[in-house]
């Protein structure tokens, strides 16, 4: 557990890349790892009022349902749906801030990183 990175791992890096590639021709700037927002976002555009999150699946329960009688200890079990919990919490106080939260997946940006990207880019219009 102790090698396992909470950010700046290489999904986000080459993430922040495709984002900065395309934001910051358009004057668009973000900051990473926002610390003044609950939760820490990975990328913010303070300005807009925009937090995204960049999910890991394992760790933030993608398809949770599916595998958690797949996982070899209770405390896996409890730590990921500790972990969906706070994930429900940070986006009803951000939203309630005024915040709008893009979550994205990491198999997403795996599969389709435009797409996840586009995400993003709609919701700054």
């Amino acid at each position: 557990m102790s090698r396992i990175r909470s950010k700046d791992t290489k999904l986000e890096i080459d993430f922040f890349k495709l984002v900065s590639l395309t934001l910051y021709p358009k004057g668009l700037r973000y900051q990473k790892h926002y610390k003044k927002l609950a939760g820490r976002p990975d990328i913010v555009f303070v300005s807009r009022k925009i937090a995204v999150f960049i999910d890991g699946d394992f760790w933030h329960g993608y398809n949770f349902g599916e595998i958690k009688n797949r996982l070899p200890k209770k405390y896996w079990r409890e730590k990921i749906e500790n972990n969906i919990k706070r994930d429900r919490k940070i986006n009803r106080v951000l939203k309630k801030d005024g915040w709008v939260v893009i979550r994205i997946w990491e198999h997403e940006i795996k599969k389709r990183p435009a797409k996840a990207l586009n995400r993003i880019v709609c919701a700054l219009k």
